[in-house]
């Protein structure tokens, strides 16, 4: 009875597999077909799938007056603690979408994994944030500042350029 129970969960989880490569081809025809999503995609630690959610789950980007809301939304920014005036930044909030902070962090948990094989390939933000910080709070922060580029992107209509530097206004 033992053998026949497992087999058949076998055959259970060979179906569960069989439907998640389907809906996940789906999503990457989805990601194909939307320009909006193509364009995450040049962000390091963004693939198809994550790419596409963002896309999905933010929707009009306008709506957030600015990067930082994004990053807040999603869960991605220290709480604030303190009394008496003195505000102390804690741990993050973890209190927005959670599926799309986690294909967030985990892209960027990618993206230090690489650079632990290839450190002289790393770019200077997140060399230095390795040599001070755990690499789980490093993850964190990628993925805050892949998450407000991302934004910036589709706010802005704009492709993504790696050595993009903001100009200040009135500077």
């Amino acid at each position: 009875m033992m053998r026949q129970l497992i087999a058949r969960l076998g055959e259970q989880l060979k179906e569960l597999d069989r439907q998640v490569g389907e809906l996940e081809r789906q999503i990457k025809l989805w990601h194909r077909e939307n320009e909006q999503s193509r364009k995450l995609e040049a962000i390091a630690g963004i693939g198809p799938i994550t790419a596409s959610a963002f896309v999905a789950t933010v929707g009009d980007a306008k709506s957030f007056k600015n990067a930082r809301q994004v990053a807040a939304w999603l869960g991605m920014v220290p709480r604030h603690e303190g009394s008496g005036g003195k505000v102390k930044p804690g741990r993050i909030s973890k209190r927005g979408d959670v599926y799309l902070r986690t294909l967030l962090i985990h892209g960027a948990r990618s993206v230090i994994r690489q650079f632990e094989r290839k450190p002289d390939q790393a770019e200077g933000w997140l060399k230095e944030l390795l040599a001070r910080r755990h690499k789980n709070i490093a993850a964190v922060a990628l993925a805050a500042k892949n998450a407000r580029i991302a934004w910036a992107l589709l706010a802005h209509e704009r492709s993504y350029q790696g050595d993009y530097v903001a100009s200040r206004a009135g500077a």
